[in-house]
């Protein structure tokens, strides 16, 4: 299995390979104006050919594509855990080198419980992407929060069936990070700020309910999660976010509000046709968020949640199998 193999499709530049881990060997195969050209074999250095952490950003539904890039690239990834829900394009954009992942693949062709989220965040942290600023469609399960406002969940509560998928670790390797508080609160609060000087209304903190879907709740269900005090519920957002726990990056959400569920009985519920047109209007609420919050993000990677695999990691060293040095990659590569 190759690892974190990048097929790189310059837009307006020749491509630029980068390391999924120091001092490693990989194949890498690139490409030139969208045709094959050669490939090689490459041992990289360890500061993975870039001169500073970058931003990633994960769209949900209704932000498939990002514009403002400047030296856009398109990078197409294979990781250990197979294919990330899509191309990433990278570029720079208020001075800062980000990288933008679509969810569910441009189209939306792939349902929360398909998608695979130990590749979408490998895949990010293979580019050095040490934030990830989360877009995400969500349902309010309480009274005060109306649909096109923005939720920044603060928690998360798991009914979810596919955790095994959640964690990079296994194979030889254990590790248990600390996950009581599982957003990052100096990047919630800067997507606070940001999400305020656009008008747009804005709840700092709540609890995320995560359901697998695809269906939506059934009336019980939703009746359930607005009693024990949830706050909006989805389907895709705390497996990510336990995964960039993992991987040492600091990551905040974006839920945006499109419907009341089906626990409120005088509101129809909520179907794909009820919520398209809030979708959209959220998606140019989350552009607008970004543009702001993008260049206030510190360029140092220290914050605590960069550290979180420092007391984690529980077996020995010396125990580690080969194989799963291998394919955790730039997960652990500090620790090597």
């Amino acid at each position: 299995m190759m690892n974190a193999v990048e097929v790189d499709r310059p837009l307006r530049h020749l491509p630029v390979l980068l390391a999924p881990r120091a001092n490693h060997q990989m194949w890498a195969i690139v490409t030139t104006n969208n045709s094959l050209q050669f490939s090689i074999s490459v041992r990289f250095n360890s500061d993975h050919g870039m001169n500073e952490p970058a931003i990633g950003i994960i769209g949900g539904s209704g932000l498939y594509q990002l514009e403002g890039f400047e030296e856009l690239a398109e990078h197409e990834i294979e990781t250990p855990f197979g294919p990330p829900s899509d191309s990433i394009i990278g570029g720079i954009m208020f001075a800062r080198r980000v990288y933008f992942l679509p969810r569910h693949g441009r189209g939306h062709r792939i349902l929360p419980h398909e998608l695979n989220h130990r590749a979408n965040i490998y895949a990010l942290r293979s580019l050095n992407v040490r934030w990830i600023i989360c877009v995400t469609a969500v349902g309010s399960l309480q009274e005060k929060y109306v649909p096109r406002d923005v939720l920044l969940p603060s928690q998360f509560f798991d009914r979810t069936s596919l955790r095994s998928c959640h964690t990079f670790f296994g194979e030889g390797i254990a590790a248990h990070v600390s996950f009581a508080d599982p957003i990052s609160t100096k990047l919630r609060e800067m997507l606070a700020e940001a999400t305020r000087s656009t008008g747009a209304t804005v709840h700092s903190g709540g609890t995320y309910v995560n359901m697998d879907g695809p269906a939506f709740s059934t009336r019980a269900e939703s009746e359930f999660n607005r009693r024990n005090g949830f706050d909006v519920i989805g389907m895709t957002n705390l497996p990510e976010a336990k995964l960039a726990r993992e991987a040492e990056i600091a990551l905040a959400t974006m839920a945006m509000i499109t419907d009341y569920d089906c626990w409120k009985v005088e509101e129809e519920p909520v179907s794909v046709q009820t919520v398209i047109g809030h979708l959209l209007a959220n998606a140019e609420t989350a552009k607008r968020v970004l543009a702001r919050v993008i260049p206030e993000i510190p360029r140092e990677a220290n914050w605590s949640e960069h550290r979180a695999l420092e007391n984690a990691i529980i077996t020995d060293r010396k125990l580690w199998p080969h194989g799963t040095i291998k394919k955790l990659g730039p997960i652990i590569e500090r620790f090597l």
